[in-house]
């Protein structure tokens, strides 16, 4: 069975910092690239952050570079987002997703709420 499971979430102060983390099992996790996407209250998906199989590459959305940073423990099958400096527009609901080739996988989602 897979699943895809973040912790992490929480509220925060202005500034403040978390780390996200997705646990992963039922599916071969350093065989596929992994994504971080949030979805703020009213509004649409949006892709955060995404690192490659190996997690040599990383990639981030304009709005959360240099304050994000995506990392992955393939021994742990397991995925990360260190989040600092954070900001109130970063108020939203965080998913992991990890995608195939061929398919693709979805967690819960975590709630991360920025506010002083």
């Amino acid at each position: 069975q897979v699943q895809l499971v973040e912790s992490g979430g929480g509220l925060v102060q202005p500034g403040g910092s978390l780390r996200l983390s997705c646990a992963a099992s039922g599916f071969t996790f350093s065989s596929y690239w992994m994504y971080w996407v949030r979805q703020a209250p009213g509004k649409g998906l949006e892709w955060v952050s995404v690192i490659n199989t190996g997690g040599g590459s990383t990639y981030y959305a304009e709005s959360v570079k240099g304050r994000f940073t995506i990392s992955r423990d393939n021994a742990k099958n397991t995925l990360y987002l260190q989040m600092n400096s954070l900001k109130s527009e970063d108020t939203a609901v965080y998913y992991c997703n990890a995608r195939g080739i061929i398919n693709g996988y979805w967690g819960q989602g975590t709630q991360v709420t920025v506010s002083s």
